[in-house]
């Protein structure tokens, strides 16, 4: 992030408290920030404090005449590498969503050309209304960039889904963004470039990040190169494809639809978002269980020497819940099946318990290096029976199963 420039949007919402932290957490990685303070932002949080945090002036306002002479709002939405809004509140989204600009923070967003990535925060109730999902599902098909929300506590004393992410899981998606993009696929001799072309394929990727409390989580070691490789191969062919991943190390390819996750319950909620489709590659690390008690806060050593309990919970299933879903079900449904032991076996029963089409089976044992690294050795298996593939580089494994996929709904 050395030398890159963050056009800063500050939301008016309570969550503002924790700007001044991620603008320092942000300039300690060697990135600038450019603040911008919308009027309600100025509520929760102050000029002079974002000013001395950034060591840059702060823009709060449309009609300045100094520095408008010059087109300021166009300069501004122009320089930046990456344009964050945090908090994103349900208003500042729903003027992204219908291309409202009637004040400086919203007409950069209308004006720029550069990434934006936005982290909501609002109460559970307006998170849910259907008003601010359709607007969801407008900017991320026009390439918005999500982190988060969160569940958790509200300060109006609810709980649920739409606490803003904490300053650290912002800063690692702003990490991913500006991280230098992955080789782009380019497809084999024997890919049928276009084959899926006019197809929507949903791929989900990378693990999953269940919160103990704002700082620990449950996940896996999930890199996210194989769900990538795959979402590469399948664009290379044509198909639309809505990449939806959790807090993967691999940046996410370039002419696909992202949508960031961190939980199980966020990823099956987007998934559902994106349907209806002609396919779904199911190849995230979906953690099973979750924290049922997450804390709100950091958990603290108390003396007494005795660890806190944790109480578990069960994920929702995607793959069971997508493999048996209403007319909505796509064509092929593909999942995975990472295992250490008994690989055949169990990747064929869980492919009878999930109800999906096929499975991809790997041995991801200690050992074979697989989990989180370059390599890929996997078993199809389908109604015709287990089909092994030789041990091969991940974006091979993926043009390999792409071209399969375009054989079975092409």
């Amino acid at each position: 992030m050395n030398g890159k420039r963050i056009l800063l949007i500050v939301g008016g919402g309570i969550a503002a408290f924790k700007v001044p932290q991620l603008i320092r957490l942000i300039r300690a990685e060697g990135a600038s920030v450019t603040p911008v303070l919308t009027q309600a932002g100025a509520q929760f949080t102050t000029a002079m404090t974002l000013s001395v945090l950034a060591g840059e002036a702060v823009h709060d306002s449309l009609w300045n005449i100094a520095a408008e002479a010059e087109i300021g709002h166009i300069q501004l939405s122009r320089k930046a590498d990456l344009v964050v809004v945090v908090p994103a509140t349900a208003d500042l989204l729903a003027k992204m969503a219908h291309g409202l600009a009637d004040d400086l923070a919203s007409t950069l967003l209308l004006a720029t050309d550069k990434r934006v990535l936005v982290a909501p925060a609002m109460n559970v109730r307006m998170w849910n209304h259907p008003a601010t999902q359709r607007n969801l599902r407008v900017l991320r098909n026009d390439g918005i960039l999500f982190v988060g929300p969160e569940e958790g506590d509200m300060a109006c004393g609810e709980y649920g889904a739409g606490r803003m992410s904490e300053p650290e899981a912002i800063l690692e998606a702003i990490r991913e963004e500006l991280a230098p993009q992955p080789l782009k696929l380019l497809p084999e001799a024997q890919v049928r470039t276009g084959a899926l072309s006019g197809r929507h394929v949903i791929v989900t990727s990378g693990p999953t990040h269940e919160p103990i409390d704002p700082v620990r989580y449950i996940a896996n070691r999930s890199s996210g190169a194989q769900g990538t490789a795959i979402a590469a191969a399948l664009r290379d062919m044509g198909a639309r494809v809505s990449f939806v991943t959790g807090p993967a190390e691999i940046a996410p390819p370039e002419g696909v639809e992202v949508i960031r996750v961190q939980t199980a319950r966020q990823m099956r909620d987007a998934v559902e978002a994106a349907l209806p489709a002609d396919a779904a590659v199911m190849a995230a690390a979906v953690a099973d269980w979750r924290i049922r008690n997450s804390s709100a806060k950091k958990m603290k050593k108390d003396g007494s020497g005795k660890a806190p309990v944790l109480e578990m919970t069960e994920n929702p299933d995607i793959l069971a819940w997508i493999s048996r879903a209403d007319e909505r079900r796509p064509r092929l449904v593909v999942g995975f099946a990472a295992e250490t032991n008994d690989v055949l076996a169990h990747a064929t029963d869980k492919r009878l318990r999930k109800g999906c089409d096929w499975i991809v089976a790997n041995d991801v044992s200690e050992g074979t290096g697989i989990m989180g690294g370059s390599e890929n050795a996997v078993t199809v298996i389908t109604d015709d029976g287990a089909e092994e593939w030789p041990r091969m580089a991940k974006d091979a494994v993926a043009r390999r199963l792409a071209q399969k996929i375009a054989g079975a709904i092409a």
